[in-house]
C-alpha cells in the first residue's frame, strides 16, 4: 500500500511529460498535484485519466479566487471529476462558495492561508496588514476552518501553530514547501524537511522538484518515504 502522505507535484510541461513521470514513479507514489501551470497542457484530462484509470489519488491546485457565486459555479464543476482535494483562497467568502459547490461531493476544499513563496517584504508591497507572517497564517486558518474549509494549505513552520487550534480539530494540513535535506530551496522561503512537517502536525506533505529533478526520481520517493516511515 503506498503512503498518500506523499504527494508529488506535477510540475513539468505539459501531461505527456507528467504521464511519464507517474510511469516512473509506479506503485511507490499514490497521490498527485496538478497544478495551474499544467490546466493548458491538458491538465484536468490528466487528472480524470490518473483518477479513473490509473486509481491515483488527485489534488487540483487552483487556488481559485472570485466573488462567490463565480467560486460555486467552478467548484460544483470541478466535484463533477470525483477528484480528492482542491485549493481556493483562505478568505472565508471564498471558502464558504467553494463548500457551496463542493456540497454533497467527495471533494476536500483546502484553502490557502500565506503562499510559501512569500516573506514579510512580499506581503508589504501587496499592502497585506503588518505582523509577523506565522501570526497572520494562524488568524487566516482560523477563520478558514469557521467558514468550512476541509484542511489548510500552510508552510510546513507553521503546521504545528495550526494543528494547535481548536477549529483544527479533524481537519487537513498540507504543507508545500517541503525540501529532503540537502535538495535546493528553489522559490519556497519557509521550509521544512519531510519529517518535521509530518512532526508538527501535516497530514500530507507535497514535494515537487526533488523527485521530477532528480536523476532517479523513484528513488528520491522512496527516500522520501522511508523518511516519513521514520517521523
Amino acid at each position: 500500500m503506498t503512503d498518500d502522505r506523499l504527494i508529488v507535484a506535477l510540475d513539468v510541461p505539459n501531461a505527456i511529460k507528467a504521464l511519464e513521470l507517474t510511469d516512473t514513479l509506479g506503485d511507490a507514489v499514490g497521490f498527485y498535484k496538478i497544478g495551474l501551470g499544467m490546466l493548458t497542457g491538458g491538465g484536468l484530462a490528466l487528472a480524470n485519466e490518473l483518477k479513473h484509470e490509473h486509481g491515483k489519488r488527485i489534488f487540483l491546485d487552483m487556488k481559485l479566487f472570485d466573488i462567490g457565486a463565480t467560486i460555486e459555479a467552478a467548484v460544483r464543476g470541478l466535484a463533477q471529476f470525483g477528484l480528492d482535494f482542491l485549493t481556493v483562497h483562505g478568505d472565508p467568502h471564498v471558502v464558504r462558495a467553494a463548500r457551496e459547490g463542493a456540497e454533497g461531493k467527495g471533494l476536500k476544499i483546502l484553502a490557502v492561508t500565506i503562499l510559501t513563496s512569500l516573506d514579510r517584504n512580499d506581503l508589504d508591497e501587496a499592502l497585506i496588514k503588518p505582523g509577523e507572517i506565522s501570526d497572520l497564517v494562524q488568524e487566516r486558518a482560523g477563520r478558514a476552518f469557521l467558514a468550512g474549509a476541509d484542511g489548510v494549505i500552510a508552510s510546513p513552520q507553521e503546521a504545528a501553530m495550526i494543528r494547535a487550534l481548536p477549529e483544527a480539530e479533524g481537519r487537513l494540513i498540507v504543507t508545500p514547501g517541503v525540501r529532503p535535506a540537502g535538495a535546493a530551496l528553489g522559490d519556497q522561503k519557509r521550509v521544512a524537511t519531510p519529517a518535521q512537517a509530518i512532526r508538527d502536525g501535516a497530514d500530507h506533505i507535497v514535494v515537487g522538484r526533488p523527485v521530477w529533478q532528480a536523476a532517479d526520481p523513484k528513488a528520491a520517493a522512496q527516500a522520501i518515504l522511508q523518511e516519513l516511515s521514520a517521523a
